[in-house]
Order: structure tokens, then sequence, then C-alpha cells
């Protein structure tokens, strides 16, 4: 059956247009401004190591053999060259990381190809692709709604959302996924009111692009069809069986890169064994409040900080959404936007209940949960203040509610936007700091047995042309390192510790931690 509504396209009002004017501005500049300020953490490296077409285990081999070299032999391994070209980056992915599929990691490598392979022009690509999300969301919830002001409400929200504006600015797929599952959702909606086969074959489209940006999306398009079949009475009709045709051939389509992914799947259980964590139930359920709240509002939540108390209003008001998204709006909102925040967080969230591990904590894999309840919030205030002039308190109060939501929001772009670092780059948070202390020695040495790939890469990018690096996978004393006037060993095993203690003393110079030594002479 098609949708038996229309479409309105009426404005906002006139103080509303004007305030997302000024938030689609700000939320492009947030999105664009200092791209190269914030650490190029370590899945950032693997993001430039899978499209210059290097493995992990070929970079290993070669650095990790206990010979000095230099800053600009890890940054080789980050940089395009002639001897490597597509086919190679494909190959990498599928041979040793395919739960990543390969269309954002192509688009990167021609980006980086035609501009360059500085961080700001990795991460510019992702910036740029995000900036779809607002007339995506735009589109989808005026499939949903059949009128703008959810639409535009839910652009301002977006538009300066600290976790958007976190993941617009990563060189990861995460920003261009958000776009795919607001376009996949609108072209779906969209299909079911026209029920034409231009706009079911588009649905096929946008499904399969999400698919070779992020497996997930199978997630999203699951809600789709479970939506669809409960809005047809559980009944075999021509929409339904159209979107079952549309979906067979995304996944058709798909098909390619999801038998490697099956014939991956032991690298796959390897690079994903951070999962299985142990991790308290109560440590989990702040994480989720606290990744709930950064969708809106994104600071050091330290207890000392005043704005750490708005977390619970933040938490209330989200509630108070979902309650009155059930309550006041047809079945046929309410339960796509359910869907759409349910599936992915239960398919997350359960086993970590059930099994324990922490699947659930990386915000970046709740991305339609996230949409689902921007979407919420965006759909409550559009019902408080649904008139054009604000004639009565409750009108007042709530627009005064949302510009606070909206400015919140802002405050914390422009706290990130000057930051070095932040809570998404928490493997390599500390390196910015470790290099400038290393690069302000004369004649430095590192030494290590223990930094990832990863962490080495990220290193090169800060460390001075002066540094040299000694990575050995066999911890052993170090040999021939006189000539250098500080040697420092990073992140280093118990056991490598133990052995350079036997003729060094060894003096923790960041922090009192044992991620940064200095060699001393025991006399």
């Amino acid at each position: 059956m098609k949708d038996q509504f229309t479409i309105n396209l009426a404005l906002p009002p006139l103080w509303l247009r004007r305030l997302i004017i000024i938030l689609l501005v700000l939320g492009v500049f947030f999105r664009l401004v200092n791209l190269d300020r914030k650490v190029y953490w370590t899945d950032e490296t693997y993001t430039s190591l899978r499209l210059v077409g290097y493995q992990i285990r070929q970079v290993s081999q070669n650095i990790f053999n206990g010979q000095i070299i230099g800053v600009d032999d890890l940054q080789n391994y980050q940089r395009l060259d002639s001897e490597k070209g597509l086919r190679d980056t494909i190959r990498v992915l599928a041979v040793e990381d395919s739960q990543h599929p390969p269309l954002y990691y192509i688009l990167t490598r021609y980006w980086v190809q035609w501009w360059g392979d500085s961080i700001m022009v990795t991460r510019s690509l992702s910036a740029l692709l995000s900036l779809l999300a607002f007339p995506s969301i735009y589109w989808l919830c005026l499939e949903l709604f059949g009128t703008p002001l959810v639409g535009w409400i839910s652009v301002a929200i977006i538009a300066v959302s600290p976790l958007h504006i976190v993941y617009a600015q990563e060189a990861r797929e995460y920003g261009w996924w958000t776009v795919t599952i607001l376009l996949s959702s609108a072209s779906f909606l969209s299909a079911i009111r026209l029920g034409t086969k231009l706009s079911w074959s588009l649905y096929t489209l946008t499904l399969t692009i999400g698919l070779y940006t992020f497996p997930f999306t199978a997630l999203v398009a699951i809600g789709h069809g479970l939506y669809l079949l409960v809005n047809e009475g559980f009944r075999l009709t021509r929409t339904l069986k159209a979107y079952v045709l549309a979906s067979l051939a995304g996944l058709v389509a798909f098909a390619p890169w999801l038998w490697v992914s099956i014939i991956g799947l032991t690298n796959i259980s390897n690079s994903t064994s951070w999962t299985s964590e142990s991790i308290s139930i109560i440590s989990l359920v702040k994480i989720w409040v606290l990744n709930l709240t950064r969708a809106f509002l994104d600071v050091d939540f330290d207890i000392a900080n005043p704005l750490t108390y708005l977390i619970l209003l933040i938490v209330i008001l989200v509630g108070h959404s979902i309650y009155c998204l059930t309550r006041t709006s047809p079945q046929r909102v309410w339960l796509f936007l359910l869907l759409l925040m349910g599936l992915t967080a239960g398919a997350l969230v359960l086993p970590d209940l059930i099994l324990g591990g922490r699947r659930s904590t990386p915000p970046r894999l709740l991305m339609p949960t996230y949409l689902g309840l921007q979407i919420a919030v965006s759909y409550l205030f559009a019902t408080k203040i649904s008139t054009h002039s604000l004639s009565n308190k409750g009108q007042k109060t709530w627009s005064v509610i949302m510009v606070i939501l909206l400015s919140l929001g802002i405050v914390s772009d422009l706290t990130y936007s000057q930051a070095k670092t932040w809570w998404n780059k928490y493997k390599s948070n500390d390196n910015l700091e470790i290099t400038e202390i290393i690069n302000n020695t004369n004649n430095p040495l590192i030494i290590s047995d223990n930094p990832s790939i990863g962490d080495a890469l990220s290193l090169s990018y800060y460390l001075d042309a002066k540094v040299k690096l000694k990575f050995m996978k066999i911890p052993q004393l170090p040999i021939n390192i006189s000539g250098y006037t500080d040697v420092f060993v990073f992140n280093p095993s118990k056991e490598l510790v133990k052995i350079i203690q036997e003729k060094y003393k060894t003096v923790p110079i960041y922090n009192n931690q044992l991620k940064l030594l200095k060699l001393a002479d025991k006399t």
C-alpha cells in the first residue's frame, strides 16, 4: 500500500529560519576548521596504510627487525607510491580488514592522489562528505513526518552535534556511513510512498552504497523490513514484495565483499578482540549515558565542571522525547524510529549484557541509534513550537530549551575545535606530548618492543627528522646506542624493562608512567 499523506513544504517560522542558517554555517565551519590540529591516531594511520596498499604483516617485518630507522622510513607506509595501485588497497582490506568494506578507502585513495597525503587533505574528504547529512536528514524527516519543521530542527541539531563533528573530522568511514544511513532510510520511505520501480531502484542503490561503506547497514535494512512487515499487517503485499526484491538486489551486489568477509572471519576476530574485554555493568551504563550525551553536549565531564550536571537533564529530555514520540505520532512514525534506534543498539548491548564485553561502548558503531534519538528530540521541539508565533508561555519555554540545547552543542564544538586530542583518540592521546618531549632533545633514539604498528605510525607524524627509532619483536639489550645524546624507551614490555635495567637506570619522564622512559647510567 502507499502512504496516504501529502508532503507539506511550508517554511518554518522566520526566527527559526534565521537560527537554522546560522547553525548551518557554524556546522560547516566546525567540520572544516583545524582539520590537522588533532593527533592523527592509530586507527587513522591504518586508514592511510590501507589506502596506500600495505599489509600490517609486511610493515611489521620491515620495521620490527632491531635495525635503526628514521622517521621517513615509517612515513613511507603512509604515502602513495607508484608501486602500489588500487588493487593493492582492495587486496589489503580483503586479506587483513574485511570488516571495513572498500568504498570509503577507494574514495579516499583517489582524493589523496589528487590533492596530497597531508593530514588535512586525508581528513577533508570525511568532512566534506559529512555535509551531505544535512539534506539527507531533512529528506528523511520530510518522508517520515510529511512536514518540514522536524526536518529543519533535525538539520539544526546535527549541524552542531559534537558527536557528528568528531567523526566528520576523522579519516575513517563513520561520517560517510551516517550519510548512507539517512539516504537509505529516506529512499526506503520514498519508495513506499511512490511505489515506482525507479524509487525502489534508488533504495537498492543507497542500500548497496551503505553496505559497501559499513556492514552494520544490514541492521538498518533489517529494520526497514520489520517496519514494512508490521505496517503491511504481516501480509505479502505488493510493497513488501518490492522491498524484498530491492533488498535482495542490494545483497547480491554486496555478495562479493560478503564472501570476502566470511573468508576473513579469523582476521576480523583478531582485530575485534577488544570487544570481549571485561567491563562491569555499572561502567557500561556510565559509558552509554556519556555517549548519549555526546550527541548534544561534549565537554570535559569532570565532576568539577558545572556542565557535567547537564547530563541528567539531557537524558531526561531524550527520554521525554521518546515518550512524546510514541504517544503522539502515528505508528508509521514511531515504529520506524524505534526500529532505527533499537536494532543496532540491541545487536551490541544484548551480547554485552549476556556474554560480557564492550561492543556497545564505541559510539561510532551506534550511529543509527543516535540519529533516531536526535530525530525524536527534533519531533518533540517541533510539536511544542509548531505555530509561527510564540503566543503562549509553553511555546516560549520550549523554544528557549531548544536554543539552550543547540548552544551547548556550539560550546562543545568551540572547545573541540581548539583541542589537540579528544576522547575518540584514546589510543594515541599521549603521542603529541611524548613527541614534544623527544623532539626537544639533540640527538634522540627511541627503543621499543611493544608499540602497535598504528602507534609507531602515529608518532612518525610528529617526530622531527633527527629522531631515530629501533623497534624489535623480542626484548633484547639494545646495542649500538652510542652517539645518541638521549635514549628513550617507548611503551616497553616488562621483559624489555627488566633487561635494560641490568645495565641502565630507567627514569619515567611522562606522567610517572612506563609509557616513556629515559635511559641513564647507573653511576
